[in-house]
């Protein structure tokens, strides 16, 4: 009975995206939770639920918050499974996803996700990589 009760608690994964996604948007237009909540006559806790995902944010919420963040309702969906797809028995990879998240919310990821694609040589996005790289495997012999 205890299992079903903290299963019950678990946050959907997809409201744990459209969370991350609201936190991305807001932290790429340089917008406290503060002044998002604001906007949307909410507590700054309670945009930080949404972010969690630890609250499901409503249709209603959502389109509100679209407006305040000056996005598509869709782009909180962006980097789902497409439902149809999912039928099919495709599965995403989930460690991969993890990963992408983990960058993401960091404010260095998202500077970076947000700069990296401006870069209009390959060699150079080639040589930040590598570089990434080394850098890791020079930590990871300090060890």
């Amino acid at each position: 009975m205890i299992s079903a009760v903290s299963e019950a608690r678990t946050p959907s994964p997809i409201d744990v995206h459209v969370g991350r996604r609201v936190r991305q948007r807001r932290k790429s237009m340089n917008i406290t939770q503060q002044q998002l909540a604001l906007q949307l006559g909410l507590t700054f806790q309670q945009v930080q639920k949404y972010e969690r995902g630890t609250n499901r944010v409503s249709a209603s919420k959502l389109y509100e918050i679209a407006v305040a963040l000056r996005t598509t309702i869709s782009y909180f969906f962006d980097g789902l499974a497409d439902p149809s797809v999912a039928l099919t028995g495709k599965k995403a990879d989930p460690a991969a996803e993890k990963r992408v998240n983990a960058f993401l919310m960091s404010s260095e990821g998202l500077t970076l996700a947000e700069l990296f694609p401006q870069l209009r040589s390959g060699r150079q996005r080639r040589q930040i990589v590598d570089l990434v790289g080394s850098m890791v495997e020079t930590q990871d012999l300090e060890k």
